[in-house]
């Protein structure tokens, strides 16, 4: 698929990977936002867990817009 890495030059690096890091960090804080959250039931905290990981980015749009109003943070 992509025969020369050399044709990339180091500012599309830099912008790969700077990209690559702000998806990451903002799928980690919706992890760990989940984790210290309050929410009706285990169940419901498992499975934005596991939204979060196995689809990453539209996992953690959704818990932000959706699931973080449902739950609460602990005191």
């Amino acid at each position: 698929m992509f025969p020369d890495f050399s044709a990339v030059t180091t500012t599309q690096w830099a912008i790969i990977l700077s990209s690559v890091a702000i998806c990451f960090a903002f799928s980690a804080w919706t992890i760990l936002d989940i984790w210290k959250r309050d929410f009706e039931s285990v169940n419901e905290k498992v499975l934005w867990m596991q939204i979060c990981i196995f689809v990453p980015i539209l996992g953690s749009v959704a818990y932000l817009f959706v699931g973080r109003k449902r739950g609460n943070t602990r005191a």
